[in-house]
């Protein structure tokens, strides 16, 4: 048996919030709607990953999401221009990447993170 693709699912009525969250502030598509059950994603290939922990790092919670982008200062220019808060953040972290914390629309804590060179 192998692992084709893990996905997480936000309980909400509020669509609206998920498309300007997750599609118009970082980019992902809308690739199904059956009206009471959306998905965004990429087409592109990602790597799967689960991850456990007792705390996220420096002292922080474990986030909900973790998002990786290949440019974290437009991430966080689009959250800002959107009013949503940066809770934590950006901060280079001692493991090799650089990242900031934001809450989706669902309280979910969200880490938007890039990889340092």
């Amino acid at each position: 048996m192998k692992v084709r693709r893990i996905m997480a699912n936000i309980t909400t009525a509020d669509f609206d919030a998920a498309q300007a969250f997750y599609g118009d502030i970082l980019g992902l598509e809308r690739l199904m709607d059956h009206g009471w059950f959306q998905t965004y994603g990429s087409q592109e290939k990602m790597m799967v990953q689960l991850s456990f922990g007792r705390e996220g790092g420096s002292g922080t919670p474990v986030p909900d999401l973790s998002i990786e982008v290949d440019d974290l200062d437009t991430a966080r220019a689009r959250f800002q221009a959107a009013d949503i808060p940066i809770e934590y953040g950006p901060v280079s972290e001692p493991w090799g990447v650089r990242r900031f914390f934001v809450r989706d629309p669902f309280g979910r804590l969200v880490n938007i993170l890039v990889h340092s060179d």
